[in-house]
């Protein structure tokens, strides 16, 4: 009995207060909130990249901010040469899907699953 208590117990959904209280989002509004986080998260993990991000995720600066995505993703593809490689093709598509709510959710999601791998493979190299 005392197992199944937890199961009867309804939970009110969480008002978020930045967004003045309100409880039901959009899908898109949830796809840009969890790309906000792991832009803030980003910026946690390295703080000499916060106000790059800060500057270029301002709404006015679209007009920079795509073409270097662009620059990014399509230079990630001559990773032979020294100056360019592979990291520039994530950091491209995260530059892009501030401007493209339709690439929030899916770079929002493998931002999310590359930080779990990094992690994992910094803990097994640890120990």
């Amino acid at each position: 009995m005392e197992k199944l208590r937890h199961l009867r117990r309804i939970e009110k959904p969480r008002s978020l207060p930045h967004l003045g209280g309100m409880t039901k989002l959009s899908l898109r509004d949830r796809a840009r909130l969890r790309l906000d986080r792991q832009f803030q998260s980003i910026s946690r993990s390295y703080p000499w990249a916060e106000r790059p991000l800060g500057v270029l995720r301002h709404p006015y600066l679209w007009l920079i901010r795509v073409p270097i995505a662009i620059f990014l993703i399509l230079g990630s593809f001559l990773a032979v040469l020294p100056i360019f490689g592979l990291w520039m093709f994530p950091v491209g598509l995260l530059l892009l899907a501030i401007d493209i709510p339709r690439l929030q959710a899916p770079v929002a999601a493998a931002i999310v699953r590359g930080r779990r791998r990094i992690d994992l493979w910094r803990h097994r190299r640890r120990g």
